[in-house]
């Protein structure tokens, strides 16, 4: 692995520009869109990727997109070897994805020279994916029965548009043309994105592009294990609750535990996010994040990383707000 040295001026600025470039998609997203979820409830998110698929900026758009996108980036890279031009489309939650109405396209950025720089990826909730209700959001107990899945597979192949898969999506859906408007939304989207990294790696040199890329990476793992270390070592906790899912009456309680002090010493160590959820619906879960135990669904995953220069008391404040009792 390289490593990055820039100024924190030049830091910041390159921080903002690629930032704007995710801006940008998210406005090209919005405007060209056909449904009132993506045009006027702004339910998308657009961010920007290195060449190994890891996350270097966002927009403000939905944290729990922004928080799973980079899992289906990962999902499309590992499946496909993609090629300038290509655009792979995925909602499935064992790839990375959140319900299935939320389709994420992701598509590789490459120079003129044909070196790769990095990825773009934009994820939109779409109104409706087949399923046994319109809308795509039943009372199911299997991830069968809420609608189409889709693992990673090319929508597009070096720029023209695979019909075969675009026939099949259309076809399981209750609403194919607005489906197609807002799927061709998001191709335009990728686009703007393609076209401007391609734009700043001209401007900085591709070399620089992707150490500032990685300088931004570390800054904020730095940022991050400083807050972690401003907390006193120890266990963690905190109990919600959310509505029940309709099938089960009653509150379900979410139990949160944050533990292992080796992290609060050791930036390289991730910390350990342990989360419960009380279901009785018997649904399809991540695989290698979820498994059930009777009743519960038991999650382990890594601490998410803030991939964007932030200030450490934000990231401080952030967890102190979430009003956790020290053991």
């Amino acid at each position: 692995m390289m490593r990055a040295r820039l100024d924190p001026i030049a830091l910041a600025v390159l921080h903002h520009r690629l930032a704007a470039i995710a801006e940008e998609m998210g406005v090209r997203l919005g405007q060209s869109a056909f449904s009132p979820n993506i045009k006027e409830r702004h339910d998308y998110s657009c961010a920007l990727f290195d060449a190994r698929g890891g996350l270097v900026a966002q927009a403000a758009h939905i944290p729990v997109h922004l928080g799973s996108t980079p899992l289906s980036v990962r999902a499309a890279i590992a499946a496909h070897r993609l090629l300038p031009g290509d655009v792979v489309v995925v909602n499935d939650p064992f790839a990375g994805g959140t319900h299935l109405p939320d389709l994420t396209l992701v598509a590789p950025v490459h120079d003129r020279s044909r070196r790769l720089l990095g990825f773009v990826a934009n994820r939109a909730h779409h109104a409706d994916m087949g399923g046994m209700t319109p809308g795509s959001m039943p009372l199911a107990r299997e991830i069968h029965q809420e609608g189409f899945r889709l693992p990673p597979v090319r929508l597009v192949r070096a720029g023209t548009l695979d019909s075969d898969v675009l026939a099949l999506f259309l076809a399981n859906t209750r609403v194919p043309d607005e489906r197609c408007g807002d799927l061709e939304a998001q191709r335009a989207a990728l686009a703007v994105g393609v076209e401007r990294l391609v734009e700043l790696a001209e401007d900085l040199g591709a070399l620089r592009l992707a150490r500032g890329m990685e300088a931004l990476q570390r800054y904020s793992e730095r940022l991050t294990a400083a807050s972690l270390r401003a907390l006193p070592s120890g266990v963690y906790r905190a109990v919600d609750f959310l509505d029940d899912e309709g099938i089960r009456v009653g509150p379900i309680p979410l139990r949160v535990g944050i533990a292992e002090s080796r992290a609060l010493q050791d930036p390289a160590h991730t910390p350990v996010v342990r989360a419960g959820v009380e279901i009785a619906a018997d649904r399809g879960r991540p695989a290698g994040r979820a498994h059930q135990s009777g009743q519960e669904s038991r999650l382990a995953v890594p601490l998410l990383r803030i991939q964007s220069p932030v200030r450490a008391e934000h990231v401080h404040r952030a967890v102190r707000s979430l009003e956790l009792g020290l053991e």
